[in-house]
This record gives C-alpha cells, sequence and structure tokens, in this order.
C-alpha cells in the first residue's frame, strides 16, 4: 500500500463536519459588531480582530496537520501554497492563490476568489479604516508561528472597501529554527 500523501482541501472540506455557513457569517458579523460598539475606534477594533485571529490560527494548525496529512513543507513558497489551495479550502470551503512573489522568495500575496465571511456584510461610513476580515490575517501569523515562521500579514486589497478583490500580503520575517525542550539520551 502506497503511503498516505496530502490531502486535497475540497476532499477534507467534504469530509470535516461544519455549521452552518450562514449562521457562521451572521455570527463573525455580530462580534465584529460589538467589538465596534465596545472599542468605539476602529484602529483597535482590526488589532482586537487580529489577536482574535492569533489566536485561532496557534491552536487551529494542529488540526489542519492532523486532518492535511501535509508534511513539512521545504519552504516558504511551499507553505503559502498549501495556505492557500489545503488551508483556505478547508476550513472556509473557499480556493486562493499565491502571486506577487518577491525575488527573494519572502513575501508574497494571497489572493481570496471568494470570501464567506463577507457574505451579507455593506461597511457604514463610519466603519472606513475598518478590515472587517482582519481575523484571517491573525489566523495565518499565528498558525505560522507555530510551524516557527514569524511572519507579518496585512491587507493589501478588500473589496468591501471598494477593490476588485481581496488580497493579503503575507511576509516571512523569520524562520525560527524548532527547539526540542530535551535531549534524547540515545
Amino acid at each position: 500500500m502506497p503511503p498516505a500523501g496530502p490531502r486535497s482541501g475540497d476532499a477534507i472540506f467534504a469530509s470535516i463536519e461544519r455549521v452552518n455557513a450562514e449562521l457562521f457569517t451572521l455570527t463573525y458579523g455580530a462580534i465584529v459588531r460589538q467589538l465596534l460598539t465596545d472599542l468605539e475606534e476602529v484602529e483597535e477594533v482590526n488589532k482586537q480582530l487580529d489577536q482574535m485571529g492569533y489566536n485561532i490560527g496557534i491552536r487551529l494548525i494542529d488540526e489542519f496537520l492532523a486532518k492535511s496529512n501535509v508534511s513539512r513543507c521545504v519552504d516558504f513558497k511551499e507553505t503559502a501554497e498549501v495556505i492557500a489551495k489545503v488551508g483556505f479550502k478547508m476550513f472556509l470551503g473557499v480556493t486562493a492563490s499565491v502571486t506577487n512573489w518577491d525575488a527573494d522568495g519572502t513575501c508574497c500575496s494571497i489572493v481570496l476568489e471568494d470570501n464567506p465571511l463577507v457574505d451579507f456584510v455593506e461597511l457604514p461610513d463610519t466603519c472606513q479604516g475598518l478590515y472587517y476580515c482582519n481575523i484571517l490575517s491573525g489566523v495565518i501569523r499565528g498558525a505560522l508561528e507555530m510551524v516557527s515562521m514569524k511572519t507579518e500579514v496585512t491587507w493589501l486589497r478588500d473589496m468591501l472597501r471598494g477593490d476588485d478583490a481581496y488580497e493579503l500580503q503575507v511576509k516571512l520575517l523569520k524562520q525560527v529554527p524548532e527547539e526540542y525542550p530535551y535531549k534524547d539520551d540515545e
């Protein structure tokens, strides 16, 4: 029997038990609305959404690795492709593409073809400056930190702000070598 390879995002998405998409979208919207009410400052809401996403990402990576059968990626380019093709499909049911690589291979864009978080959303004029989906940048940052990649994730384009796509820039700041807490006494 051949060894099990990585599963496609489609296969994993089809096999995972999930909540109703509309319920998820409306719940997320309620969270953003409450943050806007409580924090009042749009920039503070952006920070809070990023932090919430980061906290989710550091936990989500375990489920991702367990269910996807993805082994260690050889470099940051492969990591970005796995996020776009497997991660986004697995957890949100959407496909993303990776573009705009820099010469060093340490910075790229992830462009979402669809974004279920924004169904039913229109931002009022009072919310200019809000990155409604900032939770996604935090999720990516948190998940990558758990696999020893310190990154900076920022929004370049957002359709809620009138752009033609949803585009996240992911920049590798530092690859941290894994440290093991104990020595093997062989």
